[in-house]
């Protein structure tokens, strides 16, 4: 069995990823820095590998005879037992000169070392993710210990770092698990013996209780005309076609002005919980009175947490026109809500049953869609084709240019972009290369990012010589 220290200075995430590799909470977790000052040792499984970890107390300047100083010692002895090193940066603090210093002192310990960038859940996390290129230390890997998101990555990694002691039985030592850049293959990161989190959210006496009560096929939930009904966020354990299900049932959720009691609010923000560690979730709407301004902002919530998002227009059964008002709905979806541009528009009655099959297939189909992996080669031969015809604008005189593109991450589709000048580049354009990723590669549904990386002058900030 191997072991990995996780390494990195105070208040980065590095307990609460041990507890999570760990599958308890051993160690302390709290906000405030400099809790962990001893090692902690632990068993640790990620996907079919087992293997020991340990958890260190944050690194900090001080002399040896200090008590940071006797912290680093411990922190040191865990590098000499190591076989690899998780060295860990908070993604959204970014980098910090202390991060940059003991990154160089990791790199002398001459030990396979994966950078991971922990807190890269939402938009901020995972821009500051990017600075982890900074380091020199290889490509930084983003995820979120607190809520169990980019663990498949980081298991790749961990088996592209020890490829020998990560081996598995029937297959060669040297066995890839990724394709290598330049390679045309795709794939993907679902795990299907993992519960599938989807989380139903909506306006109050949308019908949420409802459906979920129809898909469980039991009573399991409060329902009634009455709104506001469901206080608790419930989450419900269930199997559909044999693929496991945690399903959240959430509060109505009502404009922020409106609600005043204080009950309300926190059940507000119990939903609001679950909707962002959800996988998928589902916004449920009246089909008679669709689109509402808060359906729009829930639907924005979403796609600012990178949520797949699948659209149910509940109580169908009361809709007498369903033949001509569901192409209608569907394209009023698309031109409210184009930051998700085909999202699945599925009509669906709790009270009948009518379109729950077909709800839940969309589901599926989109959750795949949201951990898809498109190879950097057909990423680039499909950016030199769009380059070609519709290359950036000019801005101010300076040409842009943009070199080539990889995908860092899925859950959701992000990608980086590499070149010159990307700091100018517009953000309409920003969102045609979205929209062309989203028609070349079929990712309807799902929020895309794109982050820039611009390379360095070297000669910046450099006076020239006089002669």
């Amino acid at each position: 069995m191997f072991t990995v220290a996780i390494i990195g200075r105070p208040n980065v995430g590095k307990s609460t990823l041990f507890n999570r590799l760990a599958g308890k909470k051993l160690a302390l977790v709290n906000g405030r820095p400099g809790v962990t000052r001893d090692r902690r040792e632990g068993e640790a499984r990620l996907g079919d590998l087992a293997f020991k970890i340990i958890d260190t107390a944050g690194l900090e300047e001080g002399d040896n005879a200090s008590l940071q100083g006797r912290m680093r010692a411990q922190t040191g002895a865990a590098l000499d037992l190591a076989d690899a090193i998780f060295f860990v940066f908070d993604s959204r603090a970014g980098l910090t000169p202390a991060d940059r210093f003991f990154a160089n002192l990791v790199r002398r310990a001459n030990k396979p070392l994966i950078l991971v960038a922990n807190k890269a859940e939402g938009r901020a996390g995972a821009a500051g993710a990017l600075e982890g290129f900074d380091l020199g230390l290889g490509e930084p890997v983003p995820l979120s210990a607190e809520h169990g998101d980019g663990f498949a990555e980081l298991y790749g990694a961990l088996r592209e770092a020890l490829p020998e002691a990560t081996a598995l039985p029937s297959e060669p030592a040297d066995c890839a698990t990724r394709a290598p850049p330049g390679e045309d293959q795709d794939g993907s990161e679902l795990d299907l013996a993992k519960p599938l989190r989807i989380a139903i959210i909506g306006r109050p006496n949308a019908g949420k209780s409802t459906l979920l009560n129809r898909i469980l096929g039991q009573d399991r939930l409060l329902t009634g005309p009455e709104p506001g009904l469901t206080r608790d966020t419930i989450g419900i354990d269930f199997e559909w076609q044999n693929r496991p299900i945690k399903m959240f049932d959430t509060a109505g959720l009502r404009k922020r002005a409106r609600v005043a009691d204080d009950l309300e609010k926190l059940a507000g923000a119990d939903a609001l919980r679950a909707a962002k560690f959800a996988e998928v979730v589902v916004l449920l709407l009246d089909a008679a009175i669709p689109f509402e301004k808060q359906d729009l902002t829930l639907a924005d919530l979403a796609e600012r947490e990178g949520r797949a998002l699948v659209i149910g227009l509940n109580k169908w059964d009361l809709i007498e026109t369903k033949g001509a008002t569901l192409p209608e709905l569907r394209a009023e979806a698309g031109r409210l809500l184009p930051q998700v541009k085909g999202a699945p528009v599925m009509p669906v009655s709790g009270a009948t049953g009518e379109g729950v099959e077909s709800l839940m297939e969309a589901i599926f189909r989109v959750h795949e869609i949201w951990n898809k992996r498109i190879s950097t080669a057909r990423l680039n031969r499909w950016l030199a084709a769009t380059l070609e015809q519709t290359p950036p604008p000019a801005v101010a005189g300076r040409r842009i240019k943009i070199r080539y593109m990889t995908q860092l991450r899925a859950r959701p589709p992000y990608f980086i972009l590499f070149g010159n000048q990307l700091d100018a580049l517009p953000t309409s354009y920003e969102r045609f290369l979205a929209n062309g990723l989203r028609q070349a590669f079929d990712l309807p549904g799902v929020p895309i990012r794109i982050s820039k990386k611009t390379s360095d002058n070297p000669y910046a900030g450099k006076k020239s010589r006089q002669r």
